[in-house]
């Protein structure tokens, strides 16, 4: 995975991270992703450290098959070590936004995605397997809607 995803990345009002070669499943990267998508960053940090405490969780769309169904939800589970890479990971844009100069108390999740990772082999005693590796890129972008709201204020001050 050499570059990035998103094409319409702009570095005056955006900042990304990526997790490569993450221990966790790819499925289940999936279904967060799409879980925490367009949410805001603070928004969405809440949602996944309730899913690490097992009192939210995170609908399954797409990776269903076979899965117990919670109440409203559907079928859904509650990816404990994915949650927290995810946090971790949204907390690294985060850090990079704020190294950048942008305002992190309104930052939106404009896009992330999941990739498959080259997978190495864990040995065992008499037989070995693969393990599970996930690629991760996040980008975050400061809310428009606070954008405006600024320029507003300025405008006010400036009108004064």
């Amino acid at each position: 995975m050499k570059n990035y995803t998103y094409a319409n990345y702009s570095k005056e009002h955006m900042a990304r991270a990526i997790g490569k070669a993450l221990p966790i499943s790819f499925k289940q990267s999936v279904e967060i992703c799409s879980f925490i998508k367009n949410k805001n960053v603070n928004d969405a940090k809440k949602l996944l450290q309730g899913v690490a405490e097992q009192k939210i969780a995170v609908p399954f769309k797409r990776y269903n098959f076979d899965l117990g169904h919670k109440r409203k939800i559907g079928p859904a589970r509650y990816p404990l070590k994915a949650s927290r890479q995810f946090i971790q990971l949204i907390e690294s844009a985060e850090a990079n936004a704020q190294f950048k100069g942008i305002n992190t108390s309104n930052l939106v999740i404009s896009h992330i995605s999941a990739h498959k990772a080259g997978k190495a082999w864990h040995f065992g005693r008499k037989t070995r397997r693969k393990v599970k590796r996930t690629n991760i890129e996040i980008v975050v972008e400061e809310s428009k809607q606070a954008g405006q709201q600024d320029k507003q204020k300025k405008e006010a001050g400036s009108t004064k």
